[in-house]
């Protein structure tokens, strides 16, 4: 047996993975462990679960990737700063030290630091290899896909060079086509406006996807006239005049300013129609950028299927466009797309161009199924477990199977009530899936508010996911494929919309939040979409029993999921986490594993154990 470890450190979003013959085994993001959120550092507790999960000892592993080349990359930072120079002085001073101290000697510097996770000499780790970040995302999409054959788009801020990049993917083969280098990067253009709008720069770009449907694509025009030139084929050049990333300390400068009228936003003022606007322009020229992208791409390789990798490939609005409208047969994003994917993708990649090993496929056409499980990859607590972590906690809990708990979930769930879901093992990646979820009632009209406000303590105007048996999604939404990653965005079904007044139907803005545009209108957006989630018995089964029980006692097959964390936390991973959040927040209810939590029955947590949100 060949067993690999991957790692994803030191940029944001740190991760590790192992791979055994090629199959995911485990993985898991630092930020769950450290309780710190986008954690950079080196996975330390990560990888020490996954050498858990995986019955294993850094000793005993045949390698260890990285998902980055630290050469390439300082390359491009000082080509950078040379091009632009005297621009950028300030950022050169702070930046060189800590490359030339740490970055430049990346390769030492892990020997020396994984080898005391191990508490072993250097000498006795296995070798080291390192990929380039593209290709890491790319085996991340292409090998854990369920695809033997495929085209793959990667799309983030930048790697090395590379900001965009195509490959074509058969068998175990997995070839490089095409690039587009930086500065010109999409998700560092659609990064500028996230900053612009006052959300914080890799967290808040799914904030910006949210804030879209508010607001008319007024300033789209003004984007393409101005800051980007775009082709036909999807290639596209920015204009950096307007941009501050590539030596400065901001994302945008004074020029940017000037274009768009006016500074940016602080994270402390109230959001406008005008911000409103810019987020539903950028958002459509970014769809427009990935689906000539992806068309291109259809058009050179002749490819049926596409995947996608990349922090861009998490915007699910572009991606269910690209499936409706690119001419692919299918496609399949990597659920943990981002940096932590990488972790997996250099694992994949390893084991399959550097070992030349096998591919795990299902054979079984009629069941095709991808090799992230789920994304269920992380660790998983026994009740005992539960009990004894909730013990040390003076909780107060009853004990039930799930003959009888889960149709009481349910019950409490159509009363409305909000309940904390932490079951099996958590999820990889920036969703919760229903192993570690927050869940609620979609048919209230007030439970996006009161999710947002009083559990989340974030925004109001943010949706919410509707998590729904599989087999009933082509029911109540215009899609005919799972969507297990909550990945793709589909319309709900005219039958389920609601008739609108007059007056609702000429609000502008934020004033649309509160009207009922379905009969789930919590989970139902201002443009009649939702990010959708199916849930399938084979990957996910208890927590589509649930779903089933609660259609059971409602006729309804959809509950609000949304991740078990509040602002500026990651997810819950640990009872002890779930607790301290269900505590902190209005949650009613909280289950973990057959353990039940009644709020009334608990004791106020002590100073020390209270939550201060951060921004996130």
């Amino acid at each position: 047996m060949t067993s690999i470890l991957g790692i994803s450190a030191y940029y944001h979003d740190s991760a590790a993975a192992v791979v055994r013959d090629g199959r995911i085994v485990a993985a898991a993001q630092e930020e769950r462990f450290s309780r710190k959120r986008h954690d950079a550092r080196l996975p330390r507790q990560a990888i020490e679960y996954c050498l858990r999960e995986a019955d294993t000892a850094l000793e005993k592993l045949d390698a260890i990737v990285f998902y980055d080349k630290p050469l390439l990359k300082f390359e491009r930072l000082l080509e950078t700063y040379l091009y632009r120079a005297p621009r950028g002085f300030t950022s050169f001073v702070a930046a060189m030290p800590i490359w030339l101290k740490e970055k430049l000697y990346l390769k030492m510097l892990l020997k020396k630091e994984i080898a005391a996770i191990g508490r072993i000499g250097v000498k006795q780790l296995p070798r080291l290899l390192f990929t380039e970040h593209h290709q890491a995302h790319a085996a991340s999409a292409f090998y854990a896909s369920p695809f033997r054959d495929a085209a793959v788009l990667c799309l983030d801020g930048v790697g090395e060079w590379a900001t965009s990049s195509a490959w074509i993917g058969a068998g175990k083969q997995l070839r490089p086509l095409w690039q587009i280098d930086f500065p010109h990067s999409l998700g560092l253009l659609y990064s500028a406006f996230t900053y612009y709008i006052g959300f914080r720069v890799n967290s808040g770009e799914y904030k910006l996807m949210g804030l879209a449907p508010y607001g008319q694509p007024r300033y789209a025009e003004r984007i393409l006239s101005n800051l980007v030139d775009l082709k036909d084929d999807g290639s596209f050049r920015l204009e950096t005049k307007y941009f501050d990333y590539e030596t400065g300390l901001r994302m945008t400068n004074r020029q940017f300013d000037e274009l768009f009228d006016g500074k940016a936003r602080t994270p402390e003022e109230p959001l406008t129609q005008r911000h409103m606007d810019l987020a539903a322009s950028i958002q459509v020229v970014t769809e427009e950028i990935m689906l000539r992208l992806a068309r291109t791409v259809r058009k050179e390789t002749g490819a049926e299927n596409l995947c996608l990798a990349g922090g861009v490939a998490l915007n699910c609005v572009a991606n269910g466009r690209i499936l409706r409208e690119a001419g692919f047969k299918d496609i399949w994003i990597q659920p943990a797309a981002g940096d932590a994917g990488g972790a997996v993708g250099a694992a994949l990649a390893a084991w399959h161009q550097y070992y030349d090993g096998q591919r795990c496929l299902n054979d079984d056409e009629n069941a095709p199924h991808d090799g992230m499980s789920g994304s269920f990859l992380g660790p998983r607590f026994s009740n005992d477990e539960g009990r004894q972590m909730l013990d040390a906690m003076g909780a107060r809990y009853t004990i039930a199977e799930d003959a009888e708990l889960l149709p009481r979930v349910a019950s409490l769930l159509d009363q409305g009530n909000v309940i904390g879901w932490f079951s099996g093992r958590m999820e990889f990646g920036p969703r919760s899936l229903g192993a570690r979820s927050i869940l609620g009632d979609p048919r209230n009209p007030s439970m996006q508010s009161t999710m947002n406000l009083r559990i989340k303590f974030r925004e109001s105007f943010r949706p919410f996911a509707p998590a729904i048996l599989l087999e009933d999604a082509p029911r109540y939404f215009d899609i005919d494929r799972p969507s297990p990653y909550m990945l793709l965005v589909a319309q709900i079904r005219d039958e389920f919309r609601l008739p609108m007044s007059e007056a609702d139907q000429n609000l502008f803005g934020i004033d649309r939040l509160n009207v009922p545009r379905s009969t789930i209108p919590a989970t139902t957006h201002v443009d009649y979409s939702s990010r959708l989630q199916t849930a399938d018995s084979r990957t996910n089964p208890r927590f589509h029993a649930l779903l089933h029980e609660f259609k059971k006692l409602t006729s309804c097959p959809v509950l609000v999921n949304t991740s078990f964390n509040v602002r500026g936390e990651p997810i819950v991973c640990t009872p002890a986490d779930a607790y301290r959040c269900f505590m902190n927040t209005e949650m009613e209810y909280l289950v973990i594993e057959n353990l039940f939590l009644d709020k009334r029955e608990q004791s106020p947590l002590p100073i020390e154990g209270r939550a201060q949100y951060e921004p996130d």
